[in-house]
């Protein structure tokens, strides 16, 4: 994968991850498939959600993001 190719999917990814609409989140999350990678994005949403630096909009996002992927995220 080119540098210009990853760097589109990762921004794919977050775009969906952040939408707010579950079906993408659900999505997106399943493209993770390395337990390691899944607690290094779940933590991630973790720091968007609760700590300070982040806009309302992000923050509101990533808590729509978690309550997608919580019922996952026991289990890795």
């Amino acid at each position: 994968m080119s540098e210009a190719d990853a760097s589109d999917w990762l921004e794919t990814f977050w775009s969906d991850l952040l939408s707010e609409e579950p079906a993408r989140v659900a999505a997106a999350w399943s493209l993770l498939q390395v337990a390691d990678e899944r607690q290094a994005v779940r933590e991630h949403l973790r720091k968007m959600a609760t700590e300070e630096g982040w806009s309302d909009v992000q923050r509101q996002a990533a808590r729509a993001a978690l309550a997608v992927i919580a019922p996952e995220s026991d289990g890795d």
